[in-house]
């Protein structure tokens, strides 16, 4: 079992790596378009997130009074959440490639 987790810790670390340089291949290319549906798919898990935790947590973490509210804080979090979501696509591929088969 531990050996499974292992295994899909590794294909999601090489699954974010790969999504940051798609993202970084996406502003080179100046598709913004691509990274505002980037941004918009992680929109419902980062206004779940700032819902759920309590206002104390993300005073502490970033240090902002009214932290929920703050747009940059929003927007971070949704280009967070969507490169989770595509590391995550792209970790499941890698480790059905490599171990399933």
């Amino acid at each position: 079992m531990m050996r499974l987790f292992v295994r899909f810790s590794a294909c999601l670390a090489l699954g974010l790596v790969v999504a940051v340089l798609m993202l970084l291949g996406l502003m080179f290319a100046g598709q913004f378009n691509l990274i505002e549906g980037l941004l918009l798919s992680g929109k419902p898990l980062a206004q779940l997130s700032l819902i759920v935790l309590p206002e104390t947590f993300w005073r502490a973490l970033t240090g902002l009074a009214d932290a929920p509210q703050n747009p940059a804080l929003q927007s971070f979090l949704s280009l967070c959440a969507g490169l989770g979501q595509v590391a995550l696509l792209l970790a499941g591929g890698f480790f059905r490639w490599w171990y399933w088969r």
